[in-house]
C-alpha cells in the first residue's frame, strides 16, 4: 500500500531529492544536470508542487514556468517526473492539475510542453489529462537530437 502523498510548494531542500529522482526517472538526454534543475526550480517565475509522503520521501514533482506570450502568459510544464513506485496511482494527473490550476490563478491561458515522439506513455497521459498535439519540434532534445511533439491545452476551463 503506498503512503499516503501531501502536495506542497518546493523548498530549497528539496533539491538533491528532486534531482536524483529526475536522474531515475530519465535516461541520459531527457535529464537535467543538478544547476539546471536548480534554475528552473527557483527562478521567480516558476511553480513548483512537491509530492511527499509521509515518511518525507519526495514522490513526484513538476516544474511549470510562467512564461509571457503575445495573448497573455502561458505555463510551460518543464518536467513532471514520479518515481517509479508511485506511478500509475493518479500522483501524475494530481501534480499536473495543481499546477494547472496555479497557473490559470495567475493569469495563464494555457499550459504548454514538450513529449520525446517515441515516449508513447507520456503521450497517452497528456491527452488523456487534456492536451492537444499542436506541432512537432526537430531534434528538441540535446546533443542525442531527438524529436519533441508540442502539446497544448487551455485553462479558460478550470
Amino acid at each position: 500500500m503506498n503512503p499516503e502523498i501531501v502536495l506542497r510548494d518546493y523548498r530549497p531542500a528539496d533539491l538533491d531529492a528532486m534531482y536524483r529522482l529526475d536522474q531515475d526517472c530519465f535516461s541520459e538526454e531527457f535529464r537535467f544536470d543538478r544547476e539546471s534543475m536548480r534554475l528552473f526550480a527557483e527562478d521567480s517565475d516558476a511553480l513548483v508542487c512537491v509530492a511527499e509522503t509521509t515518511e518525507g520521501e519526495i514522490a513526484g514533482f513538476v516544474i511549470v514556468h510562467m512564461e509571457p506570450v503575445s495573448a497573455g502568459r502561458r505555463g510551460y510544464v518543464v518536467t513532471l517526473d514520479v518515481a517509479q513506485e508511485h506511478r500509475r496511482t493518479g500522483l501524475a494527473g494530481r501534480l499536473l492539475l495543481t499546477v494547472e490550476e496555479r497557473a490559470a490563478a495567475t493569469g495563464a491561458s494555457w499550459m504548454e510542453l514538450h513529449v520525446f515522439t517515441g515516449n508513447e506513455g507520456a503521450i497517452r497521459f497528456y491527452e488523456r489529462s487534456g492536451y492537444t498535439r499542436r506541432d512537432i519540434k526537430r531534434r528538441f532534445y540535446g546533443k542525442a537530437g531527438l524529436d519533441a511533439f508540442v502539446y497544448r491545452k487551455p485553462l479558460t476551463s478550470l
